[in-house]
């Protein structure tokens, strides 16, 4: 079985159902306007416990499904995750996933290794179909592994606090200790949300060149963001759920639409509230939309009133 795949590139258009755009209409970055980092503040311990929690995927190989191109480890699918190893020869490689609501995923398989990668399990219980596909030529791919997998969740939040492919991180990583020491002061999870998303968009600045050239099937790499203090859309919001899910605060990364733009932003799940779908403020009342890109690169008046109740946002995607 064969089929096609546009070409496409990881930001500026939707040629890539998986890829994120930053094609957004924006003024100079907050970031921007300060050379050195802006310094967290001295203020004394808060009241929750911040030390930070990374969750470990494993492949343990208690139920696999493989054959000749692929190994699926799903022994973990009830926390919310599996993973998949191409152990085949071909030298570009998809992966399809396409859970009960119908939404196909798409990611690229590493080929250069035979590596366990991770993949979320993120629109809850039911019948999940990995098939895997190898590049012919150009853009044609031949189906070479295909399986259903029934998925139980133990946890309905294991989707959004494991790493993935998406959202790559270790607890060795600088990132999870910055979002601990941003967490130091924070008495609740609102807190913590609220520190970590005025860190990022006081210090991070938008990558207008790596918006214009950056290739599809592009990963952020936590870290070099925030040692590089730049990034387009994408690496945003893998950083602040980084930070956030090392908090154990249920982060998810989402994608879609922000007007007519293809875009990346965070919703996240706080105790007695639920789940907040794109939250910037809460004002004791109304919850406005977080969006850290936007955030840092749009005055906050402007800001507001696109973001306004929500509807300008579509959600694809969720990582």
């Amino acid at each position: 079985m064969g089929f096609i795949i546009a070409g496409s590139s990881a930001c500026g258009s939707e040629e890539s159902e998986s890829a994120v755009s930053s094609e957004v209409s924006a003024p100079a970055s907050l970031a921007e306007e300060n050379e050195e980092e802006v310094p967290t503040d001295s203020r004394p311990k808060g009241s929750r416990d911040n030390k930070a929690v990374c969750l470990v995927p494993t492949a343990p190989g208690d139920k696999v499904y493989e054959n000749d191109f692929a190994h699926v480890d799903v022994s973990n699918s009830s926390e919310g995750y599996i993973t998949v190893k191409y152990t085949g020869s071909s030298k570009k490689v998809k992966l399809q996933i396409t859970p009960p609501n119908g939404i196909t995923y798409t990611y690229n398989l590493s080929t250069a290794a035979q590596l366990d990668e991770v993949f979320p399990l993120q629109s809850g219980n039911g019948q999940y179909m990995v098939n895997v596909f190898e590049n012919i030529e150009g853009t044609q791919y031949s189906m070479v592994f295909t399986q259903p997998v029934d998925v139980t969740l133990s946890n309905e939040f294991g989707p959004f606090l494991y790493p993935n492919q998406y959202v790559d991180f270790h607890a060795d990583d600088k990132t999870v200790s910055k979002g601990e020491e941003l967490a130091y002061p924070c008495n609740s999870d609102l807190d913590v949300v609220s520190e970590v998303y005025n860190y990022i968009i006081n210090n991070i600045s938008y990558d207008y060149g790596e918006a214009e050239t950056v290739q599809s099937g592009y990963i952020p790499a936590v870290d070099e963001v925030l040692e590089t203090k730049t990034g387009i859309c994408l690496d945003y919001a893998a950083l602040m759920t980084t930070m956030l899910r090392t908090q154990r605060i249920p982060t998810r990364m989402e994608i879609g639409y922000a007007g007519t733009a293809y875009h990346a932003w965070l919703s996240t799940y706080i105790k007695d509230v639920g789940w907040v779908n794109g939250m910037i403020e809460f004002d004791g009342k109304d919850w406005s939309l977080m969006d850290p890109t936007f955030a840092s690169n749009t005055k906050e008046e402007t800001l507001k009133d696109f973001i306004g109740d929500g509807k300008n946002y579509s959600v694809k995607y969720i990582y």
